[in-house]
């Protein structure tokens, strides 16, 4: 899937599915052995790859630009990855030059000159939206990143941030939003219909429900409860058990692999996380083919019941 840039600037090709890497790195230090992530990654034609300032203390961020300064020189041009972060907007950052300073610091620690997506992590107080959009714009304009977009943002801050760009002659890339059988908010609220009516791209996080959509036990564990919809149990088991019948009438495709493919057919773009390389073997087998639509509206049903969401 291909998104804007500014004018004269080619599209970013952000792919069918990327890589989340909130748990690359710990302590603000980098993951061990993401250069052999990275490089499967590229290998298998995942090439968006999505970060945060606050992710790890800056560990994700310093875990992917060791990778690039390994693999830099030897990854073709068409193959070359797109890096996304972000900009928290702590109440203690009050203007937007702080949005400038912020994106340098992930620069340095990416290793970059230019980023090629900034998106602001959240739209919250005190600092109006428009300030920050304004801020991403600003950030185009002084070529630090090459196209930029907004994270958590429903259907009406997507239109108001979209006008703010466009009267710069910016495009709005992407929205990146909760999005999974699970947590269909995003699609039931309009924001997912008005992304896709202004051509911003929608990009799934949490696309297996924390990791409780593929679970084999019917226990939440830990934070996942904390983060998790409410769910009832025995329909999240029936929805568990369609997942596996679905995926062995597909040739033997594992329940997250399912998931994630539902994602991708309703337009999304899932950036599932992968701390090993059997994990993004497994995302990376939800790729090449396609649920039909009455495989869509049993599991929407079953996702319904689930979570009672009608």
């Amino acid at each position: 899937m291909k998104t804007g840039t500014t004018e004269g600037s080619p599209a970013l090709d952000l792919g069918r599915m990327g890589i989340g890497t909130n748990v690359w790195g710990r302590g603000g230090k980098p993951l061990s052995g993401v250069l052999e992530l990275f490089d499967a990654a590229m290998a298998a034609g995942i090439r968006l790859i999505d970060s945060a300032e606050i992710y790890q203390g800056g560990g994700s961020e310093r875990s992917i630009g060791s990778a690039l300064a390994e693999r830099r020189a030897g990854i073709a041009t068409a193959a070359q990855p797109v890096i996304l972060s972000k900009f928290f907007p702590w109440p203690w950052r009050l203007s937007r030059s702080s949005l400038e300073s912020a994106l340098k610091g992930s620069l340095g620690r990416l290793g970059l000159a230019r980023l090629d997506l900034y998106l602001l992590h959240f739209p919250l107080p005190p600092i109006p939206l428009e300030t920050w959009v304004t801020a991403l714009g600003d950030a185009v304009e002084a070529r630090l990143a090459r196209s930029v977009g907004v994270s958590n943002c429903d259907s009406t801050q997507v239109r108001k941030a979209h006008e703010v760009l466009a009267k710069r002659g910016i495009a709005l890339a992407c929205d990146e939003v909760e999005y999974s059988l699970l947590n269909r908010r995003s699609e039931l609220n309009g924001t997912i219909s008005a992304c896709r009516e202004l051509g911003v791209a929608v990009i799934a996080y949490r696309p297996l429900g924390s990791g409780i959509l593929p679970a084999a036990s019917p226990t939440i564990p830990g934070l996942r409860k904390l983060m998790a919809p409410k769910t009832d149990a025995k329909g999240l088991q029936d929805l568990r058990s369609l997942l596996l019948s679905i995926g062995e009438s597909r040739g033997g495709k594992t329940a997250a692999q399912v998931a994630l493919n539902w994602t991708m057919t309703k337009g999304t773009i899932p950036i599932p996380g992968a701390r090993t390389i059997a994990h993004l073997a497994e995302n990376v087998g939800a790729l090449d083919w396609k649920l039909d639509a009455g495989e869509i509206e049993a599991l929407e049903r079953a996702a319904d019941r689930a979570t009672g969401t009608r």
